[in-house]
């Protein structure tokens, strides 16, 4: 074995021991893995890389991997090397450990037991190791000529691929950091999951209007949102977060979007479609954040139910007759999703729920979609529909 191979395994073990007294209680695991590499200067940016995806590897698997960082550290290591994703970065760390038999065992191990009951599909075999693979990099066009982006992404070697379902996302094949790229500051592309980017996709909604995005963030899909209204449209973005907003507008003049106004609360005045794209659990992001897979609890998903109802009751009003609702989340749990949807309409009378415009070759019909990532290759969504009656 060679010496820098044993190095990294003895740094990774170390990195290991530092974080696990948190990894099953911090949700804010990224970030303090992002300060403890950020402690050791002597990492270059491979190194953080490699660290990061055995790290993030050791996460998916941890029913696998961490009863054996005690007793049996070498066999952990061989473990990670061999569940880990084949990049640039962790290539030859998995030639010098990935040894012997490739690691096996119950995959229904690597979901909190509780969560069956929540998603029963995400338990099938093609969903479960869709949903402990490392996930993939999606970027979401917004030019009609991607030649300059092909030939700056051929420049670097990189390969990509455009989704058969949704031919403005393409995939980057290649680890790299694409917001490092001309294209990226010409405003040619924005990252964002292709699961994300098929709720409005699959959304009824019509160019022009004037929209609110009531839970914005940084806005991925207040831009998606802003390019499907046109620029006879205008999307009002609220967020409690003014770092949030900041960040919105940083890339909607990227983007080149005069749609598109930050502001703190939603106007007076009636919207012709809200989208509530609500906070939740992340259930639906557990290939992309696996330490939450070990802190989020059945509790959790009922206090966010309670909250997203909330914020739909409280946006409801501002719905004109004949406008849309559309609610979105980035989980799997029927706690949040269908049963949260069945609840507002139960709650009020004047909605209704109406049909999607795509389903992107999932079963049935209707006014909700379960992106589930098996299928395309995405985190897992939901999104459902409800028109305000005239009266």
């Amino acid at each position: 074995m060679n010496r820098i191979a044993d190095n990294q395994a003895r740094t990774l073990l170390r990195l290991l021991l530092q974080l696990r007294p948190h990894w099953r209680s911090d949700r804010a695991l990224p970030a303090r893995l992002q300060r403890l590499l950020a402690d050791h200067p002597s990492f270059g940016s491979r190194d953080r890389r490699l660290y990061r995806e055995l790290i993030y590897t050791t996460l998916r698997f941890l029913p696998w991997i961490e009863p054996l960082l005690g007793p049996d550290p070498a066999e952990a290591v061989r473990r990670i090397a061999w569940l880990a994703a084949d990049t640039k970065s962790t290539h030859e760390f998995r030639t010098a450990f990935a040894t012997g038999v490739a690691p096996s065992g119950d995959q229904t191990e690597l979901l909190p037991a509780w969560f069956r009951e929540h998603c029963p599909a995400a338990f099938a075999p093609e969903e479960l190791a869709a949903l402990n693979r490392r996930a993939s990099l999606w970027l979401r066009v917004q030019t009609d000529d991607l030649k300059p982006m092909a030939a700056e992404f051929a420049a670097h070697g990189w390969k990509w691929s455009q989704s058969p379902v949704l031919p403005g996302a393409i995939r980057l094949e290649t680890e790299a950091d694409a917001t490092k790229t001309e294209s990226y500051h010409a405003g040619r592309f924005e990252v964002q999951d292709l699961g994300s980017q098929m709720i409005l996709a699959a959304a009824p909604v019509q160019p022009g209007g004037r929209w609110l995005d009531a839970c914005a963030g940084a806005g991925g899909k207040t831009l998606q949102l802003a390019h499907l209204l046109g620029p006879a449209g205008l999307v009002d973005a609220t967020d409690p977060r003014p770092d949030a907003l900041a960040e919105l507008q940083t890339r909607a003049r990227r983007a080149g979007l005069a749609n598109i106004r930050a502001v703190p609360r939603p106007g007076a005045e009636a919207y012709d479609g809200i989208l509530v794209d609500a906070p939740c659990s992340g259930t639906g992001t557990w290939r992309r954040a696996p330490h939450l897979k070990w802190i989020t609890t059945p509790a959790d998903l009922a206090n966010q139910a309670a909250r997203q109802l909330e914020i739909l009751g409280r946006h409801a009003p501002l719905v004109r007759p004949g406008g849309l609702l559309v609610y979105a989340t980035c989980s799997l749990s029927h706690v949040e999703n269908g049963s949260v949807a069945a609840s507002f309409l139960g709650n009020a009378p004047d909605f209704t729920p109406v049909p999607l415009r795509e389903y992107f070759g999932f079963p049935g019909v209707g006014p909700s979609l379960t992106i589930l990532p098996s299928r395309h290759d995405t985190d897992g969504f939901f999104v459902a529909a409800f028109q305000r009656q005239i009266t």
